[in-house]
């Protein structure tokens, strides 16, 4: 695996990468408050077969960008970054693993761009309005009220304790976690403007609500191939979430783990598994080899 940094703009965007470019490529979206770490384990059990590609968003992870006041930190720019990204590596096909704050950057590509998607990865991210949980309340009262102590109060949710529970939450063995996850994460939201930049993640993710309608239209008309594999005990995303892409996408493909928001933490090898078999079912090779 090589650890890379681009130029997007006046983003120093930090991305890993493994495998051949001969084979088909894998893009790992990563959620809140993670970045491309939360795939250490996934990485190389695909790197084998697949091309993978991970960057670290704007505002996340390694990737060094501008102060809030010189960048619009709102999904949709998200997106755009890592679009420009993909296009200057000059991959064009691929497919999408969304986690989290994935489904609403990839969901934004995969609609505006459905000739470039071989097929979509979901893993505890939400396009359905069924899947967001009562854990979602305080983010909705700042949607409702953008006040200072609104904004105040969502800056709990960038705590260390909050981070660790987010990881540990509904997972079968808590001491099986790596406390290096939650700790990288609290390092990086350790500084007051990446807070910042989180406060306003929180209150534009209203944007991707009112986008819902669309993505599932997408969903139906183009009918990507879908494999869901979904914690069931994610505090954030609930099952109903996960089941409504099958009303859409009816051949999509279900997998559900006991475990909570970050599955990976405990379910790498079996994800890792479901995700080549996934792959193999579907003719993407012939595809895939017109970029090399």
């Amino acid at each position: 695996m090589q650890n890379k940094t681009i130029k997007i703009e006046n983003v120093d965007l930090f991305y890993r990468e493994a495998g051949d470019p001969k084979n088909p490529t894998i893009v790992l979206l990563h959620g809140y408050p993670a970045s491309s770490h939360m795939f250490r384990d996934l990485i190389p059990l695909l790197a084998e077969t697949h091309h993978v590609l991970a960057p670290d968003y704007p505002g996340f992870g390694f990737t060094k960008s501008p102060a809030p006041a010189e960048f619009p930190y709102t999904f949709a720019k998200l997106a755009e970054v890592v679009f420009q990204w993909l296009s200057k590596l000059g991959v064009d096909r691929y497919f999408l693993y969304m986690q989290d704050y994935g489904a609403p950057v990839g969901l934004r590509i995969a609609s505006q761009s459905p000739d470039r998607i071989l097929g979509l990865i979901v893993q505890n991210g939400n396009a359905y309005e069924e899947g967001l949980t009562d854990a979602w309340a305080g983010i909705r009262a700042y949607w409702n009220e953008k006040s200072s102590e609104n904004g105040e109060a969502l800056l709990e949710l960038c705590s260390p304790d909050f981070v660790r529970l987010m990881y540990t939450d509904g997972v079968k063995d808590a001491e099986a976690i790596a406390p290096e996850s939650w700790a990288l994460d609290t390092h990086f939201l350790s500084d007051p403007e990446r807070r910042e930049i989180q406060v306003a993640l929180f209150y534009d993710y209203q944007s991707n609500v009112a986008l819902y309608d669309a993505w599932q239209n997408y969903l139906r008309e183009h009918k990507p191939p879908i494999l869901v594999v979904w914690g069931l005990n994610d505090m954030f995303f609930a099952r109903p979430g996960a089941e409504a892409f099958g009303r859409d996408v009816p051949e999509a493909v279900f997998r559900f783990y006991q475990t909570g928001h970050f599955a990976l933490e405990e379910c790498a090898a079996e994800i890792g598994d479901e995700i080549r078999q996934f792959v193999q079912k579907l003719d993407v090779g012939h595809k895939c080899l017109q970029k090399a």
